[in-house]
């Protein structure tokens, strides 16, 4: 590595960031706090740190998948969390579908 990198890594070379995860609305609910930090390099992995931290509560599992995420403000869509980088000091919003208007 150039100039004496040092940062982490995860098993696959991607270089881990670490930020913030917010959840809103059923999310927040199901987390049982408001936000919570990550240590990923992608989407996928934040999203399956946050499942295996809350595994002693199905529906949190539930949530996310009828959730929409926001990237530091840009929204995800439909493309694979595996190829949605994550920034060092980014935020995560975990959307869960919102009645009313």
């Amino acid at each position: 590595m150039e100039g004496g990198n040092d940062e982490p890594h995860d098993e696959e070379g991607a270089v881990t960031r670490t930020g913030t995860v917010r959840y809103w609305a059923a999310a927040k609910a199901a987390a049982g706090t408001a936000e919570e930090p990550y240590a990923a390099a992608t989407l996928a992995e934040a999203l399956d740190a946050a499942r295996a931290a809350h595994a002693a509560n199905p529906e949190f599992a539930r949530v996310l998948q009828r959730s929409s995420f926001l990237v530091d403000g840009d929204p995800v869509g439909t493309r694979d969390h595996a190829a949605v980088p994550l920034a060092e000091g980014g935020t995560v919003e975990v959307l869960p579908p919102f009645a009313g208007g």
